[in-house]
C-alpha cells in the first residue's frame, strides 16, 4: 500500500485487515518516520497480522522492484496493490511552475507507472489507484493533480485492456482524513462536498471490488449546492444523466 502511512492509508489498512490481509506492508517517503506510524502498526499487529513499514519512492522503479523482490525472495506472494500515495496542490494557474507540476505527477503517475510495469506479471487479485473527482470534473488550483489523477484513470483502462486486473476510484473529500481537511475540508462543505466519513468510504471501496468495476466516483454530494456553484460562470451537460442534479 502506497501512502501507507498517511491518514487515508491508515484507515484502507485497517479495512484490508478487515477482510482477511495477513500481511500488510505500508510504503511512504518517510517509512518509519512517519508521524503516527508506531501507533499504526501496533494496532495493526493488535488485529494479528504481520506488519512491513518500508521507506520508498514508488516513482523509482530500482527501489520498487527491489521491495518487490525482497517479497519475493521471503516467499511472500503479493496479491493486490493499493496506490494511496499522492501530493497535494492548491495553486493558483497563473502561479503554477514546472517545478509543482513535476513534483505533483511524480508521486501519482509516477508511481503507478512503475506499479504497472513491475506488478503486470503477477497474478494480482486486486489493483487499485486513488483517484480523485479533481480530475472528472476539475477543481480550482489543482490542476496537476487534476491531470494526475485523470491519468490514473486512463491507467486502469489500460490494464484491463491488458486483461489486467484494475479499478480507480475517484474520490471525493473523506471527513477526519487526507487533503481535504480543515479550511479546505470547509470550502469544499459549503460547495456542497461535504467529508464522508471513513468507515461509509471503506464500505464503497468494498463494495466497488466486489462489483468488479473499472473506474467508479465515490463521493458525497450535494447537488442542490454543488450543481449551481459548478455552473456558476458557464453551463455544463457533465450532470444531466443525474436526476438527483437537475
Amino acid at each position: 500500500m502506497t501512502g501507507g502511512t498517511g491518514a487515508l492509508g491508515a484507515r484502507v489498512a485497517l479495512w484490508a485487515v478487515g477482510v482477511g490481509a495477513e500481511h500488510v506492508v505500508l510504503v511512504s517517503r518517510r517509512g518509519g518516520g512517519a508521524p503516527g506510524v508506531g501507533e499504526l502498526v501496533g494496532r495493526l499487529e493488535g488485529l494479528g497480522v504481520r506488519v512491513s513499514v518500508v521507506g520508498c519512492d514508488v516513482a523509482d522503479r530500482g527501489a520498487v522492484a527491489g521491495l518487490l523482490g525482497d517479497l519475493v525472495g521471503r516467499g511472500e506472494r503479493l496479491r493486490a496493490v493499493v496506490h494511496a500515495a499522492g501530493a497535494a496542490q492548491l495553486t493558483p494557474l497563473g502561479e503554477v511552475g514546472v517545478g509543482e507540476v513535476e513534483e505533483v505527477l511524480r508521486a501519482k503517475v509516477g508511481g503507478a507507472v512503475v506499479l504497472d510495469e513491475l506488478t503486470a506479471g503477477l497474478d494480482l487479485d486486486a489493483f487499485v489507484v486513488f483517484s480523485s473527482i479533481a480530475g472528472v470534473w476539475g477543481s480550482a488550483g489543482q490542476v496537476g493533480y487534476a491531470a494526475a489523477n485523470a491519468f490514473l484513470d486512463g491507467l486502469v483502462v489500460s490494464r484491463r485492456g491488458r486483461g489486467l486486473v484494475g479499478t480507480s476510484v475517484a474520490w471525493g473529500p473523506w471527513a477526519e482524513a487526507g487533503m481535504a481537511v480543515g479550511v479546505a475540508g470547509e470550502q469544499l462543505s459549503r460547495r456542497g462536498l461535504p467529508g464522508m466519513a471513513p468507515e461509509l468510504a471503506v464500505a464503497a471501496l468494498q463494495r466497488v471490488l466486489d462489483g468488479g468495476e473499472g473506474q467508479v466516483v465515490v463521493a458525497d454530494v450535494r447537488w442542490d449546492r454543488f450543481v449551481p456553484s459548478f455552473t456558476a460562470l458557464r453551463p455544463s451537460r457533465l450532470f444531466t444523466d443525474i436526476p438527483e442534479a437537475q
